[in-house]
């Protein structure tokens, strides 16, 4: 399927670009609607990555390139792999867990099958509720998740100082590699995504776009 799709690349702070200047986010933008089930093609895609993921594929993925660049970079932001998976390894195990990539939803099946065919971690925002540019920035002192100045802070999570997060120009919209903040993610509501590729050293950056690409083409196999 040819999908026309432009990625750009997303502001990132300077403090966090000196100290990772490899470290970078993508953007794609998509008029899609968050449909729960995914059509008949994109279930037997599952089914057909699922018989070609053997359990020595998986055993072995944390050393393949890119799930190995992430797995580096982890550890240099603070996390252990081996207790928050990188993206990949997210999906391998899933994969091991029921015995196949189960249909979730459409978005969930289109990132599980950019992930599996790239490695590279995406994550879908919905754009209408997002403000302006979207980057990498870290987080202020006393900041918490998707809270900007003058909104009532009841109900959400403070952030850890100098935490990495993908932010618009009010608020952190997500915890990089974390959670997303309350209404920010895609919903049953949403028609337009803003979708976001993340680039670590030793990912290039034509995987990322592929992975963006293909995160469009699933969803546009739904008409």
């Amino acid at each position: 399927m040819s999908v026309d799709l432009t990625v750009e690349r997303g502001m990132t702070d300077p403090e966090l670009a000196e100290e990772f200047p490899a470290l970078r986010l993508h953007l794609a933008r998509v008029e899609a609607a968050a449909r729960p089930r995914s059509p008949r093609s994109v279930k037997q895609r599952l089914r057909t990555m699922s018989d070609r993921y053997t359990g020595g594929k998986a055993v072995n993925l944390r050393q393949e390139p890119i799930p190995w660049a992430y797995r580096v970079f982890f550890r240099q932001i603070g996390i252990d792999p081996d207790d928050r998976r990188t993206p990949a390894e997210e999906v391998a195990l899933e994969r091991m867990k029921w015995g196949g990539f189960r249909s979730v939803s459409l978005l969930d099946d289109a990132l599980t099958i950019a992930t599996v065919e790239t490695g590279v971690a995406v994550l879908a925002l919905d754009s209408d509720r997002l403000e302006g540019d979207v980057g990498l920035r870290l987080s202020t002192p006393g900041e918490r998740l998707g809270v900007a100045p003058g909104d009532d802070p009841r109900g959400t999570r403070p952030l850890s100082s100098r935490q990495i997060v993908v932010a618009d120009a009010a608020r952190s919209v997500a915890v990089l590699f974390g959670d997303t903040s309350e209404g920010r993610g895609v919903n049953p509501e949403t028609d337009r995504m803003t979708l976001c590729g993340v680039q670590v050293k030793g990912v290039p950056e034509v995987s990322v776009e592929e992975a963006l690409w293909t995160v469009a083409a699933v969803l546009g196999e739904a008409g």
